[in-house]
């Protein structure tokens, strides 16, 4: 399984911004859908709130990639 990291200069980012973020959704609006029809792991746990609070450490996994939070200096 492939592992990235997104840097983050604020100190959280949403579900939904960080899907975007990564180009697995094209925009905001479309995270609502994503989440129903795909499964994203949130630090091991199913999660489907695209309003999810994703702070450096956390981790997301979503179609075959896991995506490690971290604050950018």
């Amino acid at each position: 399984m492939a592992q990235k990291v997104m840097k983050i200069t604020q100190s959280f980012i949403t579900l939904a911004q960080a899907l975007k973020e990564e180009g697995i959704i094209g925009t905001g609006g479309q995270a609502k859908w994503f989440l129903q029809e795909n499964t994203v792991l949130i630090n091991g746990a199913a999660d489907d709130r695209r309003g999810r609070k994703l702070y450096p450490g956390d981790q997301f996994q979503v179609l075959g990639t896991t995506y490690v939070i971290q604050k950018q200096d």
